[in-house]
């Protein structure tokens, strides 16, 4: 009344305009926040030992960005990679397949770069999320198909790619160049040569330019961190002085002809290097820092709460060039390295951080791999997960709720030395070694509940068991002869 007394009509009609435009605003805005998509990333660190994280007890290299996801987040107790060496592990996580389906088996090269590439028919984790509205960008190393063939990134749904295409020459921190998409970024001062540019770090400034022109669209984010993957090699700077510092004198890693930087150089090879736990400590926090830059980032264009972040490692630790796992205990209590199947070899520490989503210092046993981060990042985003795959979201189990469905099992093979399967089934875990390189292969049993160092075979107490799980390998098994396990594979294929 007051109002309609005092002011002129056509204030009147003004306000009442504004009145009704802000509840239209509410309404339009709260609509949009329901149909905001969440932002995803993938943290694949590359070779990094169960132990070498901080929060997991590491006693020498320091971790706070990873240590502050687990604090924050959920830590999956009970995770594994795609597999025990780089190339199937990823072909499973982008595929949604073990590797008893996944079409990359093994690191089969081709020459002079580049791997054996991924038929680009097969529905991926990246296709998935760009179909659903989704940028989606890799920045680190590939290895699932060169430039130009079915598995070059850009084919698999990826729409930017920077960083090595050829996890080959990924074993170099200083290369002569890298490749964004189709086009071959040359570091200048490198060469093969002279160590001038670092390239993780060329890689990490894309990765965050990435962030920030995506700020507004929901992505997808996957950083396959080279680190800390031999070879022992880190920038002269405050973090590699550190462990100098702290380390001492040390005995240097020798290294044979063509490893050094040089004419001759072999880019399959290791450097040598002076310092080698320093080294491989520097590197290890290196990566932790790269995580840090990116939830600062985050937090800078104020898309943290509207992110879902999974860092794990895509195997078990490794032994080449230099790398020390006894003395960082980086496989933990587990038994096995990389190209092992023992759990050392596979079982990866995941974490899943997602703020007012995921609940802070959180753990979950569910049992998981990374061929179920397929139907979980789709489950996140709403989209439609594709059929006849091997994974299952544990979308519930992040957010703690009771539907979580479960696996009957897990299966990995690995076509290296001699042949190996495993089956881990509830407590269970099965290991078939020399799967084509003796006419009775041997098969180990163990019950995880009370053996996690898989220290006392029972196979000989558990013989209906034995048969069960090796029923479960030979029925998850599915012909490749690119990537052949059984004798008659492998004659097909040559």
């Amino acid at each position: 009344m007051l109002i309609r007394k005092y002011l002129p009509l056509s204030l009147l009609v003004t306000f009442a305009f504004l009145g009704f435009t802000s509840c239209d605003s509410k309404k339009e805005n709260a609509i949009a926040e329901v149909e905001k998509k969440t932002n995803i990333i993938f943290i694949l660190a590359d070779d990094l030992g169960y132990g070498d994280l901080g929060f997991l007890g590491q006693e020498y290299i320091e971790t706070p960005n990873i240590d502050r996801l687990a604090k924050e987040g959920m830590f999956f107790t009970n995770h594994y990679s795609g597999a025990t060496v780089c190339a199937p592990s990823r072909s499973s996580f982008l595929t949604g397949l073990h590797t008893g389906h996944t079409p990359i088996r093994g690191n089969r090269e081709v020459q002079p770069e580049g791997q054996y590439p991924m038929p680009d028919s097969i529905p991926t984790v990246a296709k998935v999320l760009e179909n659903a509205g989704y940028k989606t960008g890799a920045f680190g190393k590939w290895g699932l198909g060169f430039v130009g063939t079915t598995g070059d990134p850009n084919q698999q749904g990826f729409e930017e790619f920077y960083g090595y295409n050829c996890q080959r020459y990924a074993h170099r921190y200083y290369p002569a160049h890298l490749w964004h998409n189709s086009d071959k970024i040359v570091l200048e001062g490198n060469g093969w040569v002279d160590k001038t540019v670092y390239a993780p770090d060329v890689i990490q400034k894309e990765t965050i330019t990435f962030l920030e022109n995506n700020k507004d669209n929901p992505f997808f984010l996957f950083m396959p961190i080279v680190m800390p993957h031999a070879e022992l090699a880190a920038p002269d700077d405050e973090i590699i002085e550190k462990y100098k510092a702290k380390f001492g004198d040390e005995k240097p890693h020798p290294a044979g002809k063509g490893t050094e930087y040089g004419p001759d150089i072999n880019i399959t090879a290791y450097q040598s290097h002076p310092t080698p736990h320093a080294a491989f400590a520097a590197m290890v926090e290196r990566m932790d820092v790269y995580v840090g830059e990116v939830l600062a980032k985050l937090d800078e264009l104020g898309i943290a709460e509207n992110t879902l972040i999974i860092f794990a490692s895509d195997n078990g630790a490794h032994q080449e060039g230099g790398a020390d796992p006894d003395f960082f205990d980086s496989n933990g209590p587990f038994r096995g390295h990389k190209r092992d199947l023992y759990e050392g070899g596979v079982r990866t520490p995941m974490i899943a951080w997602w703020p007012g989503k995921i609940k802070a210092g959180s753990k979950s046993d569910h049992i998981s791999a990374f061929w179920d981060l397929l139907p979980t990042f789709a489950d996140v985003a709403g989209a439609e997960i594709p059929t006849n795959i091997d994974g299952i979201s544990f979308l519930p189990s992040m957010l703690e709720q009771k539907d979580q469905k479960e696996h009957e099992y897990l299966y990995w093979e690995f076509h290296e030395q001699g042949g190996k399967q495993a089956v881990r089934q509830g407590k269970w875990k099965a290991v078939k070694l020399q799967v084509f390189g003796s006419d009775r292969p041997k098969i180990e049993l163990y019950d995880l509940s009370v053996d996690l160092g898989e220290k006392n075979n029972i196979a000989a107490e558990n013989p209906e068991k034995v048969k069960e799980m090796e029923a479960l390998m030979n029925s998850s098994h599915t012909e490749n002869p690119i990537f052949s396990l059984l004798p008659s594979e492998r004659q097909a294929a040559k």
